[in-house]
């Protein structure tokens, strides 16, 4: 796994979408792989993001609402956005209020495919 490709693809995606302020990738379990971030405790929010991610897992399984997406927690100054990376990871990106969400998710998809696949994970689809 080559940690300086997948902190540039975390910047490329921070440069693409207005509003993007941190990015990290991390293991379902919530250590810490490579981030991008200058504001936060990469490695905080990494234990964070995989226990959001989850327990939304748990909650969308309960419920059979279908496999999840993402994660987005809203808040008063901006956004925390879970992604996941197949079983095994996640992409995390914290974003100011400003944040264009309908252009991170457009971004995040592709970009989750390059993150799967520079982490030799199998996205299961």
């Amino acid at each position: 796994m080559s940690d300086e490709g997948l902190v540039q693809e975390l910047k490329d995606l921070r440069e693409q979408v207005l509003g993007v302020s941190d990015t990290l990738v991390a293991t379902a379990d919530g250590l810490l792989v490579a981030s991008d971030s200058y504001e936060i405790h990469a490695e905080s929010v990494a234990a964070l993001a995989a226990a959001a991610l989850g327990l939304a897992r748990r909650t969308a399984g309960e419920v059979a609402i279908g496999g999840l997406r993402e994660v987005v927690t809203r808040a008063q100054s901006g956004h925390l956005v879970v992604y996941a990376i197949g079983e095994q990871a996640l992409l995390a990106i914290r974003g100011d209020e400003g944040l264009d969400l309908d252009g991170l998710h457009v971004n995040s998809r592709a970009a989750v495919e390059r993150l799967a696949a520079l982490m030799s994970v199998d996205l299961g689809v």
